[in-house]
């Protein structure tokens, strides 16, 4: 029997929007795992303090400036990538984001979304899903092996209120995933893998308002999250990296197009 290989050492993986919590944590984890990491974002601050953080603590960092809605932005970026380490292994989407102007507030309803901002989540989650692939993606199939993990969301399960632009993207971004699964298997080989894992509930700058009251205590929101999750907690964004870097490794040589939740059981509970 062969035993997995989970082992990344040496790879090289660009990370969109790793200068945030999420694309920094995923960055940071597979760095210590001997990861060459590509930290790539629209804030040069974000991106190189980082980069620097990651080399600091041993690790090999680069920051490269690129929006991911700006092909290209994105092309010369990855010119630079290649410049610098000659190759791409990974590629994993963590740009995106709901967009305040394009949510629904408690007093309003459908009809009073501004469909400008309705435009633009979608541009940012389903673009800016969909460029880095055919950019970064296109290094990856020549090589004929390698991995695309892309960041869906707990909203494309079930309706989850107040936020419908930011849940329609997710779920065109989730049909991207498997799409491209299976054109890159079939066109490239058995060696090009795409996936997204879905993350619960965790608490960010981007929605503490929404989940936690100035007395740090839970919003009714909050309570009706907690009343559907099973283990009864918000999740911990380092509880998202040990199923990346497996993803990512070629202990996952047979899984491709699939969008594998970590919410602590919400999205399998009825509720009852």
């Amino acid at each position: 029997m062969s035993i997995p290989d989970f082992s990344l050492t040496g790879k090289v993986a660009v990370i969109t929007g790793g200068g945030g919590v999420l694309g920094g944590s995923i960055a940071q984890s597979l760095a210590m795992a001997g990861v060459k990491v590509v930290v790539l974002g629209r804030n040069p601050e974000n991106i190189l303090v980082r980069a620097e953080e990651i080399n600091m603590l041993g690790g090999d960092a680069m920051a490269v400036i690129g929006d991911v809605v700006d092909m290209e932005e994105l092309i010369c970026a990855r010119s630079e990538i290649l410049n610098r380490y000659g190759t791409i292994d990974i590629l994993i989407n963590c740009a995106g984001g709901n967009i305040a102007g394009a949510s629904i507030n408690p007093d309003q309803t459908i009809f009073d979304m501004n469909t400008e901002e309705w435009d633009n989540v979608l541009e940012l989650n389903q673009n800016g899903t969909v460029y880095p692939c055919m950019v970064f993606g296109e290094v990856i199939a020549r090589n004929g092996k390698g991995s695309i993990l892309n960041i869906s969301s707990m909203t494309t399960y079930s309706a989850i209120t107040r936020v419908p632009g930011y849940s329609v993207a997710k779920a065109g971004m989730n049909i991207f995933t498997q799409w491209l699964a299976t054109e890159l298997a079939q066109k490239f080989g058995q060696g090009l893998r795409v996936n997204a894992i879905a993350p619960g509930f965790f608490i960010g700058e981007q929605n503490r308002s929404l989940l936690i009251n100035p007395d740090g205590s839970y919003t009714e929101r909050s309570k009706k999250i907690m009343d559907k999750t099973p283990m009864g907690r918000f999740g911990d964004i380092n509880e998202l990296n040990g199923l990346v870097q497996f993803l990512c490794s070629d202990a996952a040589s047979f899984i491709t197009g699939a969008i594998i939740p970590v919410d602590g059981g919400f999205s399998a509970f009825s509720g009852v």
